[in-house]
């Protein structure tokens, strides 16, 4: 049974990674190119670390590392994803100014 559940969480990883490279190939721009890494680089590697952590134990060495490698990237990949779109917009634009509105009289 166990083995079976691997392999699923392999298999979700594995196709939650793909899903994200043809979606950076078919998007249009830089924006719906990070919607779609955004999925793929979260339940991709925890998908991953499960299944680590199913076959090998929480508590060995793989377990322990596939867990912490899979909180980082939870953790940074949004972090990530909000810089490049940051860069993006200031690459497009010149700027982070925002416009200003004017005063009514």
């Amino acid at each position: 049974m166990t083995a079976v559940l691997v392999w699923i969480l392999l298999t979700v990883g594995v196709l939650a990674a793909l899903a994200g490279v043809v979606g950076v190939l078919v998007a249009g721009n830089v924006y719906d190119r990070l919607h779609f890494i955004g999925p793929a680089g979260i339940f991709g590697p925890v998908c991953l670390a499960l299944a680590v952590v199913l076959d090998e134990g929480p508590f060995s060495q793989a377990g322990l590392k596939s867990i912490l490698v899979a909180l980082l990237l939870l953790a940074l990949s949004p972090v990530l994803i909000h810089a490049t779109a940051r860069a993006a917009y200031v690459r497009e634009r010149g700027g982070l100014e925002l416009p200003r509105e004017e005063p009514d009289e």
